[in-house]
């Protein structure tokens, strides 16, 4: 089945120097980019992360600082890979809990203005495991009939992501191809930045989920402990998360 498209759907898998969202840098990158009329389009860059690739996170993917030491850094690539997903949705596989906050990360890292205004984000793995509880591996085999082959590799990851999406459209017919949907389907909770430190009550509206404040609404603790916001702020928080918090406070005084 292919996918039934309103706009272009980028599903991309990012190979890191480690797990923190905050603090680790990617390595490599690749995008496939699907257009509502069937062509594709895919890109796949090395990356220098500046920063040393743990041993441990070498023997997962095989990339090594010799072997990125002539990449470009993120920063030059930012550009580009901004306008390969600026006017499309996205999807991978943990893309929701780590592709994506680590992207706006790195984006936001180098000047670029990212956020998820006007796309939504299908996470193929959320699919995957409401449906058989399985790993990206098992779900090719599953789905697809075939094996991972380099796995940890970007680029194969990528590209098993969108050949099980569209194996779980063919397997599932409640499942409709539609990328709103698909994004309702495999979204775990309702979030408003990245990092899951500020969610939503039952009211729709946003409270933080950490911390001595955690389950308050932001718009009281901003108003009533104005020195929270500037400690976060300055303190080792994600850019995302920062970026949602300014905004709710714009917003509020917006409203005054």
């Amino acid at each position: 089945m292919e996918l039934k498209l309103n706009k272009p759907i980028c599903f991309f898998d990012l190979e890191t120097t480690g797990i923190d969202i905050g603090k680790d840098r990617i390595v490599e990158i690749s995008i496939f980019k699907v257009f509502p009329n069937g062509n594709k389009e895919s890109k796949t860059w090395l990356v220098n992360p500046t920063i040393p690739i743990p041993p441990q996170t070498t023997a997962v993917h095989g990339i090594t600082d010799e072997k990125v030491a002539n990449e470009p850094t993120f920063n030059e690539l930012a550009a580009q890979v901004y306008n390969m997903i600026k006017d499309s949705d996205l999807a991978g596989f943990n893309s929701d809990r780590f592709d994506i906050p680590l992207l706006a990360e790195e984006l936001l890292r180098a000047g670029v203005d990212f956020d998820m205004k006007g796309k939504v984000s299908v996470d193929v793995q959320t699919i995957f495991h409401k449906m058989e509880e399985r790993t990206l591996s098992a779900a090719l085999k599953f789905y697809c009939g075939k094996g991972l082959e380099n796995a940890h590799s970007a680029e194969a990851d990528t590209m098993a992501t969108y050949e099980i999406l569209k194996a779980q459209l063919d397997r599932y017919p409640e499942l409709e191809n539609d990328m709103k949907l698909l994004s309702e389907f495999s979204t775990r909770k309702k979030i408003a930045d990245f990092a899951g430190m500020i969610a939503f009550d039952k009211d729709n509206e946003e409270i933080f989920s950490f911390g001595k404040h955690k389950g308050v609404k932001v718009d009281k603790v901003l108003e009533t402990e104005p020195g929270y916001f500037s400690w976060i702020q300055n303190a080792d928080f994600p850019l995302y998360t920062k970026k949602v918090l300014t905004a709710i406070k714009l917003r509020k005084l917006n409203t005054k």
